[in-house]
C-alpha cells in the first residue's frame, strides 16, 4: 500500500505501546491509536505514515508566495503539501488539510520520483525545485526525507515551509538536503504556544537555530489581535532573532478572521505598522504581508 509506510523515529515500549520521538510531543501510542498529527498509526507494534505518497495539493509558485524574499527572486517552486498537523492553531489557514483525518480529504499518489520528474519538467518555466508545504511537512517525514534527497541528486533545491516543531535528531538529519525554510514563529511567549497552538516556544526557537546554521532561513509571524500583538514582544523576538543573524527575514502577515477565530478583528494597518518599525530596528529585512 503506498501511503502506508513504516515511520521514522519512534521507541517500542512495553504491551505494544508505541513512542513517536518525530516532534517534540513525543506521543505515546497504544495499539490502533494515533498520534496528535493524527497520521501516524500505531498498527501491532509499528508506527506507520497514513501518508506517505499522498498529495492532496500541489500548485506551481512563484517563491515570494512561500514566502521567500531573499532566496532566489523571481523564481518558482513547485508546491506540495498532504494532510495533518502536529500543532492545534484555531486560526490555521488550511484547516481543511491540516485539522482533518487522511481518509478525509482527496489526495493523489504521486511517489516521490514522479514528484521530482514533474519538477524536473517545469525547469524551463523558472522552476527551482519542491516546496513541501500547505499541511505540516515535518509530519511528511519519510516521504519529504526520501522526495529532497532525490531531488538534491537531480539538481533541484528542497524548500520546507514550516512550524518548525520537530525534535533535533530528525531535523538534523534532514538538514543537509534542505536549501531553505520558512519557519513560522506564532508567536514570543510559551503561554501563546501552550495555551493556543498546543505547542512550545523553545523547540521552535531551536529548530530556527539549528536550521539558519545549514540553510536560509526566514520567519513569519502571524500577528493576532490581543494574542501576540505587544510590543514588548516583538521586541524580544527581534532581538532574539537579531542574535542570531540580523538578516533573516522576518515577514508580519495580517490575520483576518479564520477557521476558529472568526469573531476576533483582522489586525489593523497601524498595528502591523508599527510592529514592522519595531523589529525593523533590530532586523535588516522585515516585510508586511497579507497587506
Amino acid at each position: 500500500m503506498g501511503d502506508l509506510k513504516e515511520a521514522m523515529y519512534y521507541e517500542k515500549l512495553p504491551d505494544g505501546i508505541i513512542k513517536c520521538v518525530l516532534c517534540p510531543h513525543n506521543c505515546v501510542i497504544s495499539a490502533g491509536g494515533l498520534g496528535i498529527c493524527g497520521v501516524r498509526k500505531n498498527i501491532d507494534g509499528v508506527l506507520y505514515s497514513m501518508i506517505y505518497e499522498k498529495v492532496s495539493s500541489i500548485a506551481f509558485d512563484p517563491i515570494e508566495k512561500k514566502p521567500l524574499y531573499k532566496f532566489h527572486p523571481g523564481t518558482y517552486i513547485l508546491s506540495a503539501g498532504s494532510v495533518g498537523c502536529n500543532f492545534r492553531c484555531p486560526f490555521c489557514q488550511n484547516y481543511s488539510i491540516a485539522r482533518t483525518e487522511p481518509d478525509m480529504v482527496e489526495t493523489t499518489t504521486i511517489t516521490s520520483s514522479q514528484l521530482v520528474s514533474k519538477a524536473l519538467s517545469l525547469k524551463d518555466q523558472g522552476n527551482i525545485g519542491i516546496a513541501y508545504t500547505y499541511n505540516e511537512p515535518t509530519i511528511w517525514y519519510e516521504y519529504v526525507y526520501d522526495t529532497a534527497r532525490l531531488a538534491k541528486e537531480k539538481g533541484l533545491l528542497n524548500v520546507l515551509v514550516t512550524n518548525g516543531f520537530i525534535n533535533p535528531e530528525p531535523l538534523e538529519n534532514l538538514l543537509p538536503y534542505i536549501d531553505a525554510m520558512n519557519i513560522d514563529l506564532k508567536g514570543y511567549s510559551e503561554g501563546f504556544y501552550r495555551d493556543v497552538v498546543k505547542g512550545r516556544l523553545e523547540s521552535v526557537k531551536n529548530t530556527i537555530l539549528m536550521a539558519a546554521g545549514k540553510c536560509h532561513v526566514e520567519v513569519t509571524t502571524l500577528v493576532i489581535p490581543g494574542l501576540n500583538d505587544s510590543a514588548e514582544e516583538m521586541i524580544e523576538m527581534a532581538k532574539w532573532l537579531a542574535s542570531i543573524s540580523p538578516d533573516i527575514p522576518l515577514h508580519l502577515s495580517r490575520f483576518f478572521p479564520k477557521y476558529m477565530m472568526q469573531d476576533r478583528p483582522m489586525t489593523p494597518m497601524k498595528t502591523l505598522s508599527d510592529l514592522h518599525g519595531i523589529a525593523s530596528e533590530y532586523l535588516n529585512n522585515v516585510y508586511m504581508g497579507n497587506v
